[in-house]
């Protein structure tokens, strides 16, 4: 379907530039002879996950677009979890807080819409202009003071799932249009760690700024954010293809991005198998402030504590999710990813701070596993004028069972005893990345890198000796440069 079986392994178009693969000036597409492990060695293969996304931070577009990344994950790492901190505070409330995630999540369904909006714009200003769109919609919540006014909460957070969703396929499509096809992995990979190790602080960050200085004030900061990246993206340089014109048969362009995801087998079981256990995951966002307040007996603020300990267990997924991707394929990586969830919530059914910990860090090194994988994945079986549709079209059909399970999660929080919904999620889980190993053939592992010799410069030939054949060095000369040329 829209020649995806051959973007899978080879790419589409990709050409091996110079400045990006060494010695290789050859151009390499997918009907071309397959590239020698050794040539493609130096054509740029990292040989180790640490080499790869010091290798991938070395090119100048992909830096720049890093650098706004961090500003704009910054304030969402800030921001998201004191939302729902600042609700539970407003309200009361276990449910009403983790809704504040449905509400993030619920816009999903309109992703079909969206991506085929995103795929008719320049990748770059399109990317711009919504980090701009996306501050102005943060500014109502400088208005919040009081329970009465928690529907303004709920309206921003869906407005901000909006363009969050546009904002994931626009970037998708820069990813793919910056980094060459085979540093794809590396390039999410360093994107995830950052993500993941925001973690770290973010949260801790957001609890404490809001507990200072109130939610209100955390807009600023969130509004900050998102400027700061639009500002430097914009000094991004890069060559904008003109995206195809719209086609009279505008329902049937819409949907593309779901039939290229139905059509496409190891795209289509990756998403079934992630879907399935999503339909339990999303409890979690409404559990664990269960689990916070039941079981430990401590404040709802201590959420954010827990979010950080999972932050550590990102950072360690994010710096091996590049080499899982090599080892293990994208659908195997997704596997694990999803699988390691599943002893995470098993575990956290038992009220222990230190079982917990272990919990917490075991399912934040599952999701940047999860998504290195599929955004891997995605990217490299899509041809890049459907990537923002099958990008957006990915979010819906993962998002929609996890925004059903959080809105579910956060009725039953109330009538269930909380460890119940815990051992439900790990069983579920368990089973979806079983399906999905078994998938695992799928996306077979590339060959892992090889290292080449280095060739010594030949060196000059010094002045023969009295005595010796200038004849004779002239042919050992002769023959060790016919042997470099082979």
């Amino acid at each position: 379907m829209d020649g995806a079986a051959g973007v899978g392994r080879t790419g589409e178009g990709v050409s091996c530039r110079k400045e990006d693969r060494g010695t290789c000036d050859r151009p390499t597409t997918a009907s071309g002879p397959p590239t020698p492990p050794r040539e493609r060695a130096q054509c740029g293969a990292p040989p180790s996950a640490g080499g790869a996304m010091r290798h991938v931070l070395r090119r100048p577009e992909f830096r720049l677009l890093f650098c706004g990344l961090l500003a704009s994950m910054s304030a969402e790492s800030i921001l998201l979890l004191a939302l729902a901190i600042w609700v539970k505070d407003l309200t009361g409330s276990d449910g009403m807080a983790g809704a504040t995630i449905f509400a993030v999540i619920a816009p999903m369904t309109l992703a079909p819409l969206v991506g085929w909006f995103v795929d008719r714009y320049p990748r770059r200003s399109f990317f711009v202009v919504a980090n701009l769109v996306t501050a102005v919609l943060l500014t109502p919540l400088f208005c919040v003071r009081e329970r009465d006014d928690v529907w303004i909460v709920y309206a921003v957070a869906a407005l901000y799932g909006l363009s969050y969703l546009a904002l994931s396929a626009a970037l998708s499509g820069l990813i793919r249009q910056l980094v060459p096809i085979e540093l794809l992995a590396e390039a999410n990979g360093v994107l995830q760690t950052v993500r993941q190790g925001l973690r770290l602080i973010g949260p801790l960050a957001g609890a404490g700024l809001y507990a200072a200085i109130g939610g209100p004030a955390l807009a600023g900061v969130g509004v900050l954010g998102f400027v700061t990246a639009a500002a430097v993206v914009g000094m991004l340089r890069t060559r904008e293809e003109s995206p195809a014109r719209p086609g009279p048969r505008w329902p049937a362009e819409v949907s593309a991005g779901l039939r290229h995801l139905a059509g496409e087998p190891a795209l289509r079981r990756a998403l079934f198998g992630y879907a399935l256990g999503s339909l339990v995951m999303g409890f979690t966002e409404s559990l664990i402030f269960a689990y916070v307040d039941q079981g430990l007996r401590r404040d709802a603020a201590f959420v954010g504590v827990l979010v950080t300990v999972q932050g550590v267990g990102g950072l360690v997924g994010g710096l091996c999710s590049p080499g899982a991707v090599r080892r293990l394929g994208e659908v195997g990586t997704l596997a694990t990813g999803v699988a390691f969830f599943g002893p995470a919530a098993l575990a956290l059914a038992y009220p222990d701070l230190r079982l917990g910990v272990a919990a917490v860090l075991l399912a934040g090194v599952s999701i940047p596993l999860t998504m290195v994988g599929l955004n891997t994945l995605i990217q490299r079986r899509t041809p890049p004028r459907l990537l923002g549709r099958v990008t957006a079209a990915s979010e819906a059909v993962v998002s929609g069972p996890q925004a059903f399970s959080i809105g579910v999660g956060a009725l039953l929080v109330g009538a269930v005893d909380y460890r119940l919904l815990f051992l439900l999620t790990g069983l579920v889980t368990l089973l979806a990345g079983g399906y999905l190993w078994r998938s695992r053939h799928l996306t077979p592992p590339t060959e892992p890198p090889h290292r080449t010799a280095r060739i010594p410069s030949p060196r000059r030939p010094s002045a023969p000796a009295p005595g010796s054949s200038p004849t004779g060095d002239h042919d050992v000369i002769g023959a060790t440069r016919r042997r470099r040329g082979r």
